[in-house]
């Protein structure tokens, strides 16, 4: 537990560091299903405010849910596509039903899942830490150019610029600075960058005098949820995204704060899932999972302390409480987002090399398991277009880098990972 000052700063940065992930969803979801600028908000809203719940659940741990590791929690961006074939056909309160019957199912089976550990080995998980950086390479690129990859300005000589400059800033802070100052490097390269933008003109805060000071998310705002077999199904399916997020991020955060990480711990981190997602699904808002950004963070600060976690998830409930505080961070140009996350993105995928440099590769097979399994886990990324012809739920599902990397990883340590005769 740190002094309060420290531990709110820290907090803040994991805070905008996961902010535009979190936000993405219900703009797109809402851009989809049509509907009108307040139910945006409101979505926005009610984002973050269970966004910052489910957080400090996972964090701080209730009874036998949480995994007590520094893990952030947020809206899941894998099953959007899910929620939208749902709400197309169904309507939008059978999205939420669909929700909340998902985070049920996933609180139940819970410990069935957990005892998957144990098909884990070193170079797995080293494959998969590095996966999930560079999976998360391109998000940091989008940022880079501007947001949207072709629209007017996007890759500009002024975003690129800007994105430089805060790289520089941050690898400065991280690399010269004394103490405190080199643990919020982060928080430090936003702020700075936020500045070098506004003195550009290329800040945009018009959305902060229009949101309104105060707002109370409440329960079941589109009404009650209708629930159905086939969208619970669907979801349930599509959890099992959330289910190989969740376990490799807490295999890679616990690789990063020396602690060990078992069944239990696994089956606590999926509990909390469970019950954000249904927690979600009553307030309008969506799945969640471990994010996976803020694991870069922590590698690159050495702050360990789940308490730090949990008061980013106090600042998340106060900027769903407060929108005029949520548009403040909403504007956050891109390319200063983009220069922080590459750099922590990056840091992500060191430590899935590290963690690889530990593994015997002299006498096993372990190197044709990582050739495969880093192959098969960077496809998606490289390949955006190869599975199109495949259906809704298989494209999903195949389109996930971490998951075919997790699946293939796993099945080759079964299959050939016994050692040379």
């Amino acid at each position: 537990m740190l002094p309060m000052g420290m531990l709110f700063a820290f907090g803040l940065q994991h805070a905008l560091v996961m902010y535009a992930g979190t936000v993405a969803v219900p703009l797109v979801f809402a851009a989809a299903m049509h509907l009108s600028g307040p139910q945006t908000v409101m979505l926005i809203n009610c984002g973050l405010m269970t966004s910052g719940i489910a957080t400090i659940i996972q964090s701080v741990g209730v009874w036998k849910f949480g995994s007590r590791l520094p893990i952030v929690q947020g809206s899941s961006f894998a099953m959007l596509a899910s929620m939208l074939l749902i709400g197309q056909i169904y309507g939008v309160r059978s999205v939420f039903g669909a929700v909340i019957g998902a985070g049920l199912a996933m609180v139940v089976l819970a410990p069935v899942m957990a005892r998957l550990m144990r098909f884990f080995p070193p170079v797995v998980i080293g494959c998969l830490i590095i996966i999930i950086g560079l999976t998360l390479i391109p998000v940091a690129g989008r940022w880079i150019g501007g947001g949207t990859p072709g629209a007017p300005g996007f890759g500009s000589m002024a975003n690129l610029a800007l994105a430089f400059a805060t790289i520089v800033i941050t690898v400065g802070m991280q690399a010269w600075g004394r103490g405190v100052w080199s643990n919020i490097s982060v928080l430090v390269g936003l702020a700075a960058g936020s500045v070098i933008a506004a003195l550009c003109g290329m800040g945009h805060y018009g959305m902060v005098v229009e949101a309104p000071w105060f707002a109370v998310s409440t329960p079941f705002a589109f009404g009650l949820p209708e629930f159905h077999a086939m969208p619970v199904f669907i979801m349930l399916l599509s959890m099992v995204i959330i289910v190989a997020e969740t376990t490799g991020n807490c295999l890679a955060i616990g690789r990063v704060v020396d602690l060990p990480v078992n069944d239990v711990t696994i089956a606590g981190a999926l509990r909390a899932d469970g019950l954000s997602t249904m927690l979600g699904g009553a307030f309008s808002s969506f799945p969640y999972n471990a994010f996976t950004q803020n694991t870069g963070l922590i590698a690159m600060t050495g702050i360990r302390s789940r308490f730090v976690v949990a008061a980013a998830g106090v600042v998340m409930i106060g900027l769903g409480l407060f929108p005029k505080l949520g548009a403040l961070i909403a504007a956050l140009p891109a390319p200063v987002l983009g220069g922080c996350g590459l750099v922590m993105f990056g840091m992500t995928t060191v430590g899935g090399i590290r963690e690889l440099l530990h593994v015997r590769f002299e006498g096993t097979r372990n190197g044709l398991i990582a050739a495969v399994s880093l192959g098969l886990g960077l496809l998606p990324m490289a390949c955006p277009d190869l599975f199109t012809h495949m259906n809704g739920l298989a494209r999903l599902l195949l389109g996930n880098g971490v998951l075919l990397c997790i699946l293939s990883g796993v099945a080759l340590n079964l299959l050939v990972g016994q050692e040379r005769n």
